[in-house]
This record gives C-alpha cells, structure tokens and sequence, in this order.
C-alpha cells in the first residue's frame, strides 16, 4: 500500500484535501467573541452563541457546531461593544455660535436575527446608525447655548441622543450603549474671542449676583441678632430696672474710657465735673 502511493501520491493527495474539505464544510469552531447566523440557502434557520446579558467567559455556546455541508452558510457577528465615529461636522447653536463637533458611540449587537434581516452584516448597521448620530447631535445642540457643553445640563444632552440613537439601532439588533462629545471648538478669530467675552461677562454678573445676594442675607442676620438683643435688653430691664441701667453704664464706661474709637487703649481724657448724672455710677447709690 505504501509502495503503490509512493509510486502514484496524486489520488492520495487528492483524497486528503477532498476530506478536508468535508471536515471544513461539516464543522465549523466557533468563538467566544462571535455569534452566528445559520443561513440555509439564503433563508436564516438557527442561531449559534447568540449574546446574553452577564453571560460568564467559558459558559457561553463557542465550541465546535456541525452544519450541513454546502446547504448552510454561516454569517459571523461580532458579540464584542463595536463603536462608531462621526466624522467632524459644523452645528449651529442657539447663541448663534458654529461649533466644531467630533463625536462617537458605542453598541453591541444583541438580536443578531434582526441584524441579518434587516442589515445582513455588521457594517451596514454602521452605516445606518453614523448619519443618525450626526442628526441627533444636530438637534440636540441646536437646542442649547454653547456654554450648555460646559455645564451639568451636558449629560442630559448626552442621555436625549442616546435615547434617539439607541431607538434607531433597536430595529437592527442592536442597543447604543453610550454617546460621547470628543471636541467641540469655535472655529479660530473672532468668533472664539467674542464667545470667550460673553462667557467672561455672564460669570461677572453670576459672581456681582452672588455677591449681593450674600450681602443682603448678612443684613438680614444682623437686623435679625439686633433684634434678638433688643429683646434680652428689653426683658432684663423689665426684671430689674435698676441691674440694667448699672450694666449700661459699665460698657459705656468701658468704650469710653478703656477704649477709644481707633481701638487703642487708655488713650481717651474725658473732663468732666464729679457731680456729672454720667458718673453717678462711680459714686455708688444712696
């Protein structure tokens, strides 16, 4: 035997490649990273490692599938997040201002069924979601200043084109995971300068209002304490007539003697007759 396919190796040849064309046409591996469409003569039969949400490495449906050879075709998706870029385009704000904006998303491709009927591959979907991310960017930041992508109302921008794209994708398979801004600029001169001058303006006025509403509540406070002491006065001097009129004279004594109206101490002189109603209180009651 050995000798005869020595002696003529072009059948041997060909029944090993034969073979493994059958083995290849039979099984098929399948990766972790991959589901798959089984398509049987254009019409889609089966679905092999389809994606599920917090499926663990190593439990999923990847190994070795047999199919019917030549009859079933088998259309790869990815399972991984895929992501899209938009390419830089101009968005007019509602200050009027032309904005540079480079954005991207991210999706995965959960109903691969859906994804083959009504894309038929990975880069169609692509194709499809990329002007709907430039449209919902559109609309979105047409609807805002651009002092809006500067500020916390950003994330609800962010979340609205999520939730418009994401509806788009749903009829392709697919779910949008996130939506990101990489740049917006104005575009250089004039423009730029003016936006940095209304912007330096608005937060002047923000601080000058801060400011006068923190000096009109320092007022209040204080009117409120004057108040509350005037009370405590008022109460005391009703209980005892004679312990308040001491306790007044002693601090008007103690300003007046002990401390002058620069705060330097024992530099005030006061002339003044013995028999003065102002010292009544240095020569005790009678």
């Amino acid at each position: 035997m050995i000798a005869r396919i020595t002696r003529n190796p072009i059948p041997a040849v060909m029944a090993v490649i034969t073979l493994l064309v059958l083995l290849t046409s039979v099984f098929s591996v399948v990766p972790e990273t991959s589901q798959g469409v089984v398509v049987r003569f254009g019409e889609p039969v089966r679905i092999i490692n389809r994606y599920k949400t917090n499926e663990q490495f190593g439990d999923t449906g990847a190994g070795i599938i047999a199919r019917i050879p030549f009859a079933e075709q088998i259309v790869w998706i990815d399972k991984r997040v895929l992501s899209i870029s938009m390419e830089r385009q101009q968005v007019l704000s509602t200050d009027q201002l032309r904005l540079q904006i480079d954005a991207f998303a991210r999706y995965r491709i959960v109903d691969p069924l859906r994804m083959y009927i009504s894309a038929g591959s990975e880069e169609r979907v692509s194709e499809q979601l990329k002007p709907i991310l430039g449209s919902a960017l559109r609309n979105e930041l047409g609807k805002r200043p651009f002092a809006a992508l500067l500020s916390p109302e950003r994330s609800a921008m962010m979340h609205n084109i999520r939730t418009g794209l994401d509806r788009v994708a749903r009829q392709y398979g697919a779910v949008v995971i996130d939506v990101r801004i990489n740049r917006a600029d104005l575009p250089e001169g004039a423009p730029l300068e003016s936006a940095f001058d209304r912007m330096r303006t608005a937060r002047q006025q923000q601080a000058l209002t801060i400011r006068a509403q923190g000096m009109k509540q320092a007022q209040i406070i204080q009117a409120d304490a004057d108040a509350s002491a005037a009370k405590t006065y008022a109460d005391a001097y009703g209980k005892d007539a004679d312990f308040y009129e001491f306790y007044r004279a002693m601090q008007s004594y103690r300003y007046t003697f002990v401390n002058d109206n620069n705060g330097d101490k024992g530099s005030s002189a006061v002339v003044l007759s013995p028999d003065n109603a102002y010292l009544k209180e240095f020569r005790g009651r009678r």
